[in-house]
């Protein structure tokens, strides 16, 4: 027919279009709640489609579930840090409560034991410390010598404090008034500084794992500073010739 107007091609938006032009107006379903529920979008955990009311639902049910695992991760996170605390201030309070390095080194191991489940402790250190008094150490006490302390510079690569493995041989040496495991065990080590070297404090398991390499050094360096200043705290007075312990 002359003159009749020829349709113009129907054309189709582009959904990328149509989501950045939703974003720009996140009004636009105010007033049209029918057109809500007319919409279908595909449902994460069934086949087909749902409204798109529904699945808001289900992810804002998804949301707050997470949101409640992570509360509850936190509060884990929280409690197990209270208790860390709470063992760590008793673990200190004991030690300051100490009246001679051999308090400290029995206070040392009955609390590490009671309260952290660490089976054997050695506090290494050289004769100095030791010299002024009036009978050898007493276990966990050991004196530093070369060969010891060669082995814990070894064990430590460098670093001040370090989990690591622990064969039955190094056991045996650096921890020998403990019972040893048949096939070694593991350690968290410390080197005790105050201005100079005071020796080494070494934590010990049976256990391979319980020591692991990947494990925070914190809590070791933090007890080895409290060591080291009771350490010289309780440190017999210098003579000019001390005397020196068979």
């Amino acid at each position: 027919m002359a003159g009749a107007k020829i349709p113009e091609p129907r054309q189709t938006l582009d959904p990328e279009m149509v989501a950045h032009w939703l974003a720009r107006h996140p009004d636009f379903f105010e007033g049209r709640e029918g057109l809500l529920q007319q919409l279908k979008v595909p449902h994460p955990e069934t086949r087909g489609a749902t409204s798109l009311l529904e699945r808001l639902v289900h992810d804002l049910r998804g949301r707050a579930e997470t949101a409640e695992w992570r509360l509850e991760t936190l509060l884990d996170s929280a409690r197990h840090n209270e208790a860390q605390y709470r063992r760590t201030r008793e673990l200190v309070l004991a030690l300051l409560e100490t009246e001679s390095n051999d308090d400290l080194g029995q206070a040392l191991a009955r609390e590490l034991g009671e309260r952290f489940q660490t089976p054997a402790v050695a506090l290494w250190c050289p004769h100095t410390l030791s010299d002024g008094e009036a009978s050898p150490p007493q276990a966990p006490r050991q004196v530093l010598d070369a060969a010891a302390e060669t082995r814990l510079t070894a064990l430590l690569d460098g670093r001040p404090s370090r989990c690591t493995r622990l064969s039955a041989t190094d056991w045996k040496r650096l921890l020998p008034h403990a019972k040893p495991p048949s096939q070694g065990g593991s350690c968290a080590l410390s080197r005790l500084t105050l201005g100079e070297p005071l020796g080494y404090l070494v934590l010990a398991s049976p256990d391979p794992d319980h020591f692991r390499a990947s494990l925070d050094t914190l809590f070791t360096e933090y007890l080895g500073d409290v060591v080291a200043r009771l350490l010289v705290r309780h440190a017999p007075p210098p003579h000019d010739d001390p005397p020196r312990h068979a």
